[in-house]
């Protein structure tokens, strides 16, 4: 009977540190993710506010785009965890534009980026990481709802 408690006891014990470190895995995921889309939110923020407008033929922008929207995808049906570990890293990823008083603003611009068809600038994004030339502009479908979208949570970073 001894033997048995010990070994059950065992077995417990690896359950506890793998699920423990599959959360922790989890949480850093959140946390990478969110820190990508910061810094991606922050380098946007940086052109739009200097040129008024954010340049699709730029691949910089593209890949930054490409980041924000793949962030937003990840909130589409997060665990609350996964949300709060994502905002502690769009805070940092975004060296503190994004901040408590403006983090939920931001937050739910990326979560409404799920209701619209961004495969267009998904897409050019994925070609620009990869150093092509997308063609892309406003009049691509979904492009010009995509950008209002982003411009207008860059917008309320002010």
């Amino acid at each position: 009977m001894n033997a048995f408690k010990r070994i059950v006891a065992a077995c417990t014990a690896v359950l506890l540190v793998s699920s423990c470190s599959i959360l922790q895995n989890v949480m850093s995921n959140g946390n990478n993710s969110g820190a990508s889309t910061g810094s991606a939110i922050a380098g946007l923020y940086q052109i739009l506010k200097a040129t008024g407008s954010i340049d699709l033929s730029d691949l910089t922008n593209l890949i930054n785009i490409g980041k924000i929207l793949t962030g937003a995808n990840t909130l589409a049906n997060a665990t609350t965890s996964y949300v709060d570990d994502f905002a502690s890293g769009l805070i940092k990823g975004s060296n503190n534009l994004v901040n408590s008083s403006n983090l939920a603003k931001v937050l739910t611009g990326l979560q409404n980026l799920s209701n619209i068809d961004t495969s267009a600038l998904s897409t050019a994004a994925s070609f620009a990481a990869k150093g092509s030339d997308p063609e892309i502009s406003t009049s691509t479908k979904g492009v010009s709802d995509s950008m209002a979208a982003i411009t207008s949570f860059l917008a309320g970073l002010e």
